[in-house]
């Protein structure tokens, strides 16, 4: 990556998980009613053989990792969990009232927080009340984070059981000095029994998630992180660009800012990783992600069915995601919502008989053509447009955002179509955001969105 590109581009910009991101949404959110209108026409145009997708968030920690942007809970008193568990399934027994037909479960993850705080015990009380009176897809793929100190072989076999075959293993670094900083206490051995007992057991994806840009990282520091992540060879990777908002999430003050490696070694950090995982034999999905050519990841790149979301890129594409637990965001693609960011109002909500709902937007006929837009570039890097009514106003505004990144290589355009090029590829968020009408009518004050390299 040019290092006069780096500086041009890289500024602070969204992530995409969604459109419109999550800051520009209507400031009143979709009403219950309203919103389970959208749930269940989502359903109504689901194929049986695609599924609907569940995340839960399981928000408890037993210590903070001052790196962390998640919505969670620090606590050492186990006794939350049984109170949590009711909570979230009373959530879901609305939601199954609310169903015209029974969805087909075709994903769940579990999220955090630390899923794996909770007892094997209490995740298969959960995982087993979600499932009850539902229908399993036949290929359904269930996969959660695991925390390498305190995921035991009982948590493995106990959500094998209960149909899991994905895990992703919060590894982020393998330097001590790196890990102490961000108050991550784990080992090399704990994470290689974790990979190991899962293969055993009888997982079939096993993810790493690593980031860089932490305190105290560096080139030196890095490839020894990387060479042995690919000894240990995950089926997948997904390696993150550390997002520093203190702002906006206090315990990133815990260590100095001058701790932090500059753009010019962020970048370079980067670069070694993704130089090292591709000659190990890692091929690069995207941004943050990279998996095995084997892998389901892979495949759905070079067939075209891969899909983003919340919990970023995935196989499989799905017209309706339910998040259950407090902070979880749905999509029933013409609108979302976000549940209650708090456990007592999330729970105060929920035992009123409602849908926790925090707030949400309701998408319009702009949004939706934007929000394809947007979406086949983050996961097929290009896309078209062949219909008078996708030719909205806004896309004279768009053409004109895109010349610069036009004149670096980053993108072509040719009649009703754009492609990113190879180059392109580190920018797609960059060229993303030439799209994103709301960004560019609220022009923010302040930086909302990490930087995007």
């Amino acid at each position: 990556m040019e290092q006069r590109l780096l500086g041009k581009y890289n500024i602070p910009g969204p992530r995409y998980t969604s459109y419109p991101t999550v800051p520009y949404w209507q400031p009143v959110p979709p009403s219950q009613q309203k919103w389970l209108e959208l749930v269940n026409h989502a359903l109504s145009v689901t194929d049986p053989e695609e599924g609907i997708s569940i995340y839960i968030h399981l928000p408890y920690c037993e210590s903070l990792c001052t790196y962390c942007g998640c919505n969670k809970r620090i606590t050492v008193n186990h006794n939350v969990e049984e109170s949590y568990i009711e909570a979230v399934l009373t959530e879901w027994s609305h939601y199954k009232r609310a169903f015209e037909t029974t969805p087909v479960i075709r994903d769940i993850h579990l999220g955090g927080g630390t899923p794996t705080f909770f007892s094997p015990e209490n995740l298969q009380k959960l995982i087993r009340g979600v499932l009850e009176d539902m229908i399993v897809h036949p290929e359904a793929r269930f996969g959660f984070e695991a925390h390498p100190g305190n995921t035991t072989d009982a948590h493995l076999q106990t959500l094998y059981n209960n149909g899991f075959r994905r895990i992703s293993i919060g590894v982020q670094d393998f330097n001590e000095t790196v890990l102490s900083a961000i108050h991550r206490y784990q080992t090399y051995d704990e994470i290689k029994h974790l990979t190991e007992a899962s293969r055993e057991i009888g997982y079939t994806s096993v993810n790493y998630d690593l980031i860089y840009g932490l305190p105290y990282q560096s080139t030196a520091t890095m490839k020894p992180t990387i060479e042995k992540v690919t000894a240990l060879k995950p089926d997948r990777i997904a390696f993150y660009s550390y997002a520093h908002i203190p702002g906006n999430k206090a315990a990133q003050n815990a260590f100095p800012i001058h701790a932090l490696p500059d753009a010019a070694e962020k970048l370079n950090i980067y670069n070694l990783g993704k130089t090292m995982l591709e000659s190990a034999g890692y091929y690069d999905i995207g941004m943050d992600h990279f998996s095995l050519p084997g892998d389901t990841l892979c495949k759905a790149l070079k067939n075209g069915t891969l899909h983003r979301n919340f919990m970023g890129y995935t196989d499989n594409h799905t017209q309706l995601l339910i998040g259950l637990g407090v902070s979880s965001i749905s999509d029933a693609w013409k609108g979302f919502v976000q549940n209650e960011k708090t456990i007592e109002a999330y729970k105060r909500s929920v035992y009123n008989n409602e849908i926790p709902i925090f707030k949400g937007h309701e998408l319009n006929e702009e949004d939706l053509v934007l929000r394809r837009h947007i979406l086949n570039i983050m996961t097929r890097f290009e896309t078209s447009w062949f219909l008078e009514h996708e030719v909205t106003p806004c896309f004279d505004n768009m053409y004109e955002r895109l010349q610069e990144l036009i004149e670096d290589d980053l993108v072509v355009m040719e009649p009703c179509r754009l492609k990113v090029t190879e180059k392109g590829r580190a920018f797609v968020r960059n060229i993303c955001m030439a799209f994103d009408e709301k960004l560019w009518k609220a022009r923010p004050e302040h930086a909302l969105f990490s930087h995007t390299i």
